[in-house]
């Protein structure tokens, strides 16, 4: 192990804070792509394209996200079973890594662009209390149709992941990780002290490159976070 290695393994190590993202993270799917698959086919190619040249950097997530949730405007009911997706499709190990960040005294949140009504079940399964999830709230009209998303929220913006985090106010060291563009911009924006690309389900060079580090599964996350012997 080089010094840089060294310093960078005790840095990750100390870690008393851990933000998750949770689409191609914690989950094996990207929820709006999901959602669109219930559309037809073109719907479903259109939205997928556009998810993907967001998490590249190829496109300002402000520029994309209302389009997205529009022209799939999921209801109530298509949300619900979004949530039922992510739970089928939850990473291997994620629960253990969380029980076993918690019992070393870090505290773990999910900071995700993904519906908040979709991500909780999730997050109530792997032990990540409600209070420290942060993604977008939609609203339904009575008859449960999609209304409308929460436009005030910064996750539907870009760097806005880096701004809920600061808001939060975590205990340093921050540890960010996830797949995409904007969880890379926790740690270009000072909102994280260390970004680890997870590659478990999709790979992006770019965000790699400009990670402190990689992992490809919760197994790896624990052995980058744990303390040095």
């Amino acid at each position: 192990m080089t010094s840089h290695d060294r310093l960078m393994t005790e840095s990750l190590a100390g870690a008393r804070s851990i933000v998750l993202d949770a689409d191609s993270t914690l989950c094996g799917i990207e929820g709006i792509d999901w959602l669109a698959t219930l559309r037809p086919a073109a719907v479903a190619d259109e939205i997928a394209r556009l998810t993907r040249e967001a998490m590249d950097g190829a496109l300002a997530l402000e520029d994309v996200y209302g389009a997205r949730l529009e022209a799939v405007a999921p209801t109530r009911a298509e949300v619900e079973s979004l949530a039922a997706a992510y739970l089928a499709t939850i990473a291997p190990g994620a629960a253990e890594f969380v029980r076993a960040m918690q019992a070393a005294s870090a505290r773990v949140l999910i900071v995700s662009g993904g519906l908040r009504d979709a991500l909780l079940p999730l997050a109530r399964s792997i032990g990540i209390h409600d209070g420290d999830v942060h993604a977008v709230d939609i609203s339904f009209d009575a008859a449960g149709r999609y209304a409308d998303f929460d436009r005030a929220s910064p996750l539907t913006r870009s760097r806005g992941k880096a701004t809920c985090v600061r808001a939060a106010e975590l205990a340093r060291p921050v540890v960010a990780v996830g797949d995409g563009s904007t969880d890379v911009e926790i740690r270009s924006e000072g909102a994280c002290d260390s970004f680890i690309a997870f590659t478990g389900f999709v790979r992006r060079a770019e965000v790699v490159a400009a990670a402190d580090a990689e992992c490809a599964s919760f197994g790896e996350l624990h052995e980058l976070l744990r303390a040095p012997r």
